[in-house]
């Protein structure tokens, strides 16, 4: 946990949740940042830092690789780890440890598979003579987790598939919680930029095309080396890096649209902010993203980067109906955190009643 993004965010939101519930509330992770310990003791949470070190320095965009393996070929993670907590909830694939529930979020090669295209050269050509061998470790590691668990849920129905193939069961679905009070329209949306996202999972190609077409995009993320330097260096493309919270919620609100665009995504927290902030969201029709955004509703779902090109641009010169900021923020209301806290505290409480 160097920040509170991405996976980490719903276990956040929970925690805080069963603390107002005037519960103890621990949170472990293999290795905390000093900055996201402080925020947990202001959440009146307690972290455990298991202390264990990255060789690739902590904060590179494989350090979540790095914990993955240590714990899938050699249990290396959980063996820093135990707890005499009453409830134990795991949302995590780096650490394999007995749980009332593991919130599952996804699979660590199903994602190298889909964005195995963006990877430098060097890389790919490891993953690639790899692969068979991180199959086969991944696929052990998640039997390993889901047989000491007692209850299994997924954070989509997408995600959820990528396990029952796997022959796992799913007991349930639990969508990922958004502070919708956070997250909120601005008042006169200035409409004047697409926001788009770059992370490792970015199809960049598509956002290439729409740039090279006189179309002004603004991204946000971490900077990373596997970002196209024609997009960093693109005239009508200014990267942002990481942003605050607040921040975002004024590049969403302002946005005419937010265009995402993924090689791989189980849920997607970008759609959900979006709607969030009254903004539509331009997406594929498929994988996490899909069950969230409703095509020409609260955004639009195409199959092909050459339709996502093509509807950008439209978009960008005609607009859409203002009705779909109002249906957008009503979709995202769905997934507003008291309601997602209320379905794991009922869930909660049906485990300590057994």
């Amino acid at each position: 946990m160097f920040d509170t993004y991405g996976p980490v965010r719903p276990a956040l939101y929970i925690a805080k949740a069963i603390v107002e519930q005037g519960h103890e509330v621990f949170m472990a992770s293999t290795t905390m940042s000093d900055t996201v310990q402080k925020l947990l003791k202001s959440y009146r949470l307690n972290p455990l830092d298991l202390s264990i070190k990255s060789i690739m320095r902590g904060r590179t965009s494989l350090s979540w690789l790095e914990f993955w393996a240590r714990e899938a070929f050699l249990n290396l993670n959980s063996r820093f780890f135990s707890s005499n907590s009453d409830i134990v909830i795991n949302f995590s694939y780096t650490i394999a440890v007995p749980a009332t529930f593991w919130y599952a979020q996804g699979t660590t090669t199903d994602f190298l598979r889909d964005a195995e295209h963006w990877f430098p050269m060097h890389y790919m050509l490891v993953y690639r003579s790899l692969r068979p061998l991180l199959s086969f470790a991944d696929n052990r590691l998640i039997k390993r987790i889901a047989s000491i668990s007692k209850h299994i849920i997924a954070n989509s129905r997408f995600c959820a598939s990528m396990y029952t193939k796997r022959r796992i069961k799913v007991h349930n679905i639990v969508y990922p919680p958004l502070d919708c009070g956070a997250f909120r329209p601005a008042s006169t949306p200035s409409s004047n930029y697409i926001l788009t996202y770059f992370g490792k999972e970015t199809e960049f190609c598509v956002l290439k095309r729409i740039g090279d077409a006189n179309v002004k995009i603004k991204a946000f993320g971490s900077k990373a080396p596997y970002i196209p330097r024609s997009l960093l260096e693109h005239k009508n493309i200014e990267f942002l890096g990481r942003v605050s919270d607040e921040e975002l919620t004024n590049l969403y609100s302002n946005a005419l649209f937010t265009l995402f665009t993924f090689t791989h995504e189980p849920f997607g927290y970008i759609p959900v902010e979006s709607m969030a902030c009254g903004t539509p969201v331009l997406t594929y029709n498929r994988q996490g993203p899909s069950e969230t955004v409703i095509d020409h509703v609260t955004g639009w779902l195409v199959n092909t980067n050459e339709e996502m090109t093509s509807l950008a641009l439209r978009l960008w010169k005609k607009g859409y109906p203002s009705t779909m900021r109002k249906e957008a923020r009503k979709r995202a209301l769905i997934f507003n955190v008291t309601d997602i806290a209320e379905k794991w505290l009922q869930l909660i409480k049906g485990t300590t009643m057994k």
